[in-house]
């Protein structure tokens, strides 16, 4: 499926599903709207935090569709949230009824982008095999403060083997537009995550602690820990594993 007809599905509400695993090689993103008020500290914000939220488009307040895709973001991602004054609202499949013209929207890269590198070094991807929502922790690492928003960084995990793990950073180190390398190597304690299969948000993995070190990388879901405490009066986001498929190819040099 390219990513033009995929989009077409999810704007039909025809599936719902993650999108890890679909439409390799093209970048997705993660999807933050904000009203415009807000909208220059949440810049600052990202530009503060480039692991966590590495910008891939910003679009002028009241525009729907981005550089990156032949897209409407009100429409074209499977699953959204929406949080009022801080607080999460609701999960809804379009925000058309709750869009304004002075929301302004940011677009930040995903992991997601680099898992199809992963596999053609023969890594597998437990939560895509298991049918899962990749996990996703919060951690103790705080992230820059700007302005209304601070808090600290959310990580996604993939389970590896120990010999994988040198062969993934070097193939996600090209990925800087998709969070780059990992964050965090083993030892989820360390990052204030007391059990790792008990997810923040996604879905928990199935691994062998004794053949696998869990491993993680910055994640776009930051901004909406970050809400928490930021409390705008009206914030819109992708669901956790739910991403804008967008229509720019990202190459890379295989190991």
């Amino acid at each position: 499926m390219n990513p033009s007809n995929q989009r077409l599905i999810y704007r039909k509400n025809l599936d719902a599903n993650t999108t890890s695993g679909l439409c390799n090689n093209y970048l997705q993103a993660n999807l933050i709207t904000l009203p415009k008020q807000y909208a220059f500290e949440f810049l600052l914000f990202c530009q503060r935090n480039p692991k966590s939220c590495p910008l891939i488009d910003v679009l002028e307040a009241g525009n729907v569709t981005p550089t990156i895709a032949d897209a409407d973001i009100r429409t074209d991602i499977p699953k959204y949230r929406v949080y009022e004054n801080g607080v999460f609202s609701k999960e809804v499949l379009d925000i058309c009824d709750v869009w304004e013209d002075d929301f302004v929207s940011f677009l930040i890269g995903c992991s997601f982008t680099f898992e199809k590198a992963l596999k053609r070094a023969g890594i597998r991807m437990l939560h895509q095999e298991q049918n899962k929502v990749v996990p996703m922790f919060k951690t103790n690492i705080p992230c820059v403060k700007a302005g209304i928003f601070e808090g600290n960084m959310v990580v996604s995990m993939r389970a590896l083997k120990q010999e994988e793990v040198m062969i993934a950073t070097k193939i996600t180190e090209q990925f800087k537009t998709s969070h780059g390398i990992p964050i965090h190597i083993g030892k989820p304690e360390e990052i204030g995550i007391t059990n790792i299969h008990a997810p923040d948000y996604g879905e928990s993995v199935i691994f062998d602690e004794k053949e696998r070190l869990p491993v993680f990388w910055p994640c776009g879901v930051t901004p909406q820990n970050v809400c928490l405490h930021a409390k705008p009066t009206i914030m819109m986001s992708h669901a956790p594993g739910h991403m804008l498929i967008t229509d720019r190819k990202e190459e890379y040099n295989s190991f």
